[in-house]
């Protein structure tokens, strides 16, 4: 029955259109991928109600359109072939929930302390240029690293190469605090489970 619907659909579609629906009804389509789809189309929704403000059912016409163009989006994206394992990790929905608590607590400590520095001129300001070593195995992690490691004030990544992120820091405690590879290891262990 698979097979026979998918020769009418080949014929019906044309050589290079509907590949998503294709993909979608083949057999070597996995669940995986399914719920890739399916996270990606809850997550643009959800972006989309944040931006909107339209979180009432009363307003089903404007909340309609923004289900529609959502899957459209989906449907766009799949046609373009960037729903992968790459560009949407369902895994890291589950370990992201962990590190946010703990990166925003870090963010509101260094505010806290570039604040005091501001406004007191006897504390010590010593910008200083470091190398931090990172142990992320992929390229979204370490890019994860890096812009946490520029999110803290106090602390900016300058460059990141294949070993190394280069942080330009405020304080020599704000170097030490990035040296001793305790965000480092918060990204790894919970963004590369």
């Amino acid at each position: 029955m698979g097979f026979l619907c998918l020769s009418r659909l080949r014929s019906t579609c044309g050589a290079g259109r509907c590949t998503l629906l294709l993909r979608l009804t083949s057999h070597r389509f996995s669940s995986e991928v399914y719920m890739r789809y399916i996270f990606f189309f809850v997550l643009s929704f959800a972006l989309w109600l944040l931006l909107s403000g339209h979180y009432s059912f009363y307003h089903t016409l404007v909340l309609t359109m923004g289900i529609l163009s959502c899957a459209f989006v989906v449907y766009l994206a799949g046609r373009l072939d960037i729903v992968d394992e790459e560009g949407i990790q369902i895994n890291l929905a589950r370990h992201i929930v962990v590190y946010i608590p703990w990166l925003a607590w870090a963010i509101i400590k260094a505010n806290i302390d570039v604040a005091k520095r501001i406004l007191n001129p006897r504390l010590p300001i010593a910008p200083r240029i470091v190398r931090v070593k990172g142990t992320q195995k992929t390229d979204l992690c370490r890019v994860i690293f890096a812009n946490s490691i520029t999110l803290t004030p106090g602390t900016v990544s300058l460059d990141l190469d294949e070993e190394d992120i280069v942080v330009h820091a405020l304080t020599k405690e704000a170097a030490d605090d990035v040296q001793s590879g305790d965000m480092d290891r918060r990204v790894t262990t919970a963004l590369e489970q």
